[in-house]
């Protein structure tokens, strides 16, 4: 089989390409600090029961602070993928305008955020008199810019990832880098586990601060719940704290798969697509095939899959301790490590969830984790030296 080439790349937006890898580099390195973060063994608030009357209200005493670099990083990324776009764009009106411009031309390249049809032919018509011939009405490469703008999201322009992108880019250059906060993304009582997370209510998209009250029970009852913390980033100008990591996601997904693909070929998305991220900390005899290698899984996506596999290790200790016949609990946690993610995450798939009696359930989920408890055995009786005397 003929490895895909990308020759719908021409040589002079391999840069573009080039910066795309940078920036997934950049989100990695921001998920690495969030799941030491998130996964860190106080967590990232602290709670205390407050009697108040009859009631006892759950209070936020303590908010772990997130690492400064976190900030840095994500404006960082976001700066890389804006960049991203502004090489593809100006690497293509130099090949329309046959070589390098002049510095009045070259001023006026730059890609718009238009969240108003009328405000983009402003930004035309400014063009028209020093702009490159390639940038003015008319033009093939103003109506690819034309096809990315907000305006064309007609609803809500503003949550457009191009202007996401821009407001942010814009606070982070001139104002303070990306502001972000823990959020409390979910809740959910133990005794009422929802069929899935979109029946829960929706929070309030807002940071977490002391002194918050996030719940409240009658005095002397216990209500365990379910919490699930997040960190938020602030959307310049807005009262928004959207997921730090979705943002990041959607956002360069867009001009991975979108904008960037549309500025050089003008046409429907071509095939392949171009690989979240590959080899650019070695020089490339054939950056082509370099690029062909790479890899098609976002860092936010790894992050996710990070974080859900630490949570379903956990789980799976806890499960199998509860069996009779079960090793310790280090033995458990020592089988549980030795696993990838990926091989946690489809051990904890084999489950299947309850949410009434049902039988069948009940008893295929109990074969389940006799399987697992055979694995947890075999692998402590194969690791004890001693045991296998």
């Amino acid at each position: 089989m003929t490895r895909p080439t990308h020759d719908w790349i021409p040589e002079r937006h391999l840069g573009a390409a080039a910066t795309l890898a940078h920036a997934d580099e950049l989100i990695g390195q921001i998920g690495d600090l969030l799941f030491d973060y998130q996964t860190q063994p106080a967590g990232t608030f602290t709670l205390r029961e407050i009697a108040a009357g009859p009631v006892s209200r759950t209070e936020v005493c303590h908010v772990a602070p997130i690492p400064r670099k976190v900030s840095l990083l994500v404006a960082d990324a976001l700066v890389a993928l804006r960049a991203a776009l502004e090489h593809a764009l100006f690497a293509e009106v130099e090949f329309l305008e046959g070589g390098q411009l002049d510095e009045r031309a070259a001023k006026l390249v730059e890609i718009p955020a238009s969240d108003t049809y009328e405000k983009f032919n402003e930004w035309v018509r400014k063009r028209a008199k020093n702009g490159p011939p390639s940038l003015r009405a008319g033009s093939e490469l103003v109506r690819r810019i034309e096809g990315i703008q907000p305006f064309q999201r007609v609803n809500e322009p503003h949550s457009h990832p191009l202007a996401r992108l821009t407001i942010h880019t814009n606070h982070a250059k001139h104002r303070t880098p990306a502001i972000t906060a823990v959020r409390l993304a979910a809740m959910y009582r133990d005794d009422q586990v929802p069929r899935s997370m979109r029946d829960l209510p929706a929070r309030p998209e807002e940071p977490i601060r002391v002194g918050d009250v996030i719940a409240q029970t009658p005095l002397g009852t216990k209500v365990p719940v379910t919490l699930f913390p997040t960190v938020g980033i602030n959307r310049p100008g807005t009262d928004r704290w959207p997921v730090l990591m979705t943002e990041l996601e959607e956002i360069s997904w867009w001009v991975r798969t979108q904008a960037v693909p549309r500025l050089i070929t003008g046409g429907d998305l071509p095939e392949p697509a171009l690989p979240t991220r590959y080899e650019i900390s070695v020089g490339q005899e054939d950056e082509r095939a370099a690029i062909a290698a790479g890899s098609m899984i976002s860092a936010p996506e790894r992050h996710k899959q990070r974080l859900d596999a630490a949570n379903a290790r956990g789980a799976l200790v806890d499960l199998i301790g509860q069996i009779k016949g079960a090793p310790s609990p280090s033995d458990i946690t020592a089988w549980a490590e030795h696993l990838t993610d990926e091989e946690v995450l489809e051990r904890m798939s084999r489950l299947r969830k309850t949410f009434t009696y049902q039988p069948e359930t009940l008893l295929r989920n109990a074969d389940v984790m006799a399987a697992l408890l055979d694995e947890v055995l075999n692998f402590a009786f194969d690791d004890d030296p001693a045991e296998a005397r």
